[in-house]
C-alpha cells in the first residue's frame, strides 16, 4: 500500500475506527509502543542515563565477572536513539562516553585483543561524522581532543589513526 492509498483509507475512517486502529497497532507491534511511549513521555535524560549504566556494565561488570567489552551494546542504543529522534547532543554524549569508558578500562587493564582497539577507532570515526552532520562537533571538541590524547598516552598502536581522523575533519 502506498502512502497515498493509506491516506485515502484513513480519511474514510471515523474517529473511533482510527482510535481502534492505532490501539491495535500499539498493542501488536513493540516498536510502535516504544515510539509512542517516547513521543508522549520523552524522558531523554533517563534513557541516556540507563544506556550509560548498561554500557559501563559491559566494561566494568557489577558482579565481578570479566568485562565483555561489546561495542555492539552501545551501537544498539545509539541506533535506537537516532531512530527515536533523541537530541543529537545527548546522542553525541553517549557516543563519546562509550569511547571514554573503553579507554578507562584500557588504562586499568592490559588489553591484547586487536578488535577492541579497532572497534574504539571505528566508534570514534562514527561519532565525529555524526557530530559534523549535526553541526555540533565544536561543542565536543575538548572531549574529542582528550580521547585522541588518551590513545596516544596509552600507546595504542592505532593512535595515529585517531590523529588522522581529526586532521581530516579539521574542526
Amino acid at each position: 500500500m502506498s502512502k497515498r492509498e493509506l491516506k485515502k483509507f484513513l480519511s474514510q475512517l471515523s474517529k473511533e475506527q482510527l482510535e481502534e486502529q492505532i490501539i491495535e497497532i500499539y498493542e501488536k507491534f513493540p516498536p510502535v509502543k516504544t515510539y509512542f511511549n517516547f513521543v508522549f513521555n520523552p524522558n531523554e535524560e533517563n534513557l541516556i542515563k540507563d544506556a550509560k549504566l548498561k554500557i559501563s556494565n559491559e566494561f566494568f561488570p557489577i558482579r565481578g565477572k570479566r568485562p565483555k567489552m561489546r561495542r555492539s551494546v552501545a551501537q544498539k542504543f545509539i541506533k535506537h536513539f537516532i531512530s527515536l529522534g533523541v537530541d543529537p547532543f545527548l546522542i553525541a554524549d553517549l557516543m563519546l562516553y562509550t569511547i571514554e569508558i573503553a579507554q578507562i578500562l584500557s588504562s586499568e587493564k592490559v588489553i591484547k585483543q586487536e578488535p577492541f582497539f579497532k572497534g574504539v577507532l571505528s566508534s570514534f570515526s562514527q561519532s565525529i561524522s555524526f557530530m559534523i552532520e549535526k553541526g555540533i562537533l565544536y561543542d565536543f571538541s575538548a572531549r574529542v581532543e582528550d580521547i585522541k590524547d588518551v590513545s596516544i598516552a596509552q600507546n595504542w598502536n592505532n593512535s595515529d589513526e585517531f590523529i588522522a581522523i581529526l586532521e581530516r575533519f579539521e574542526y
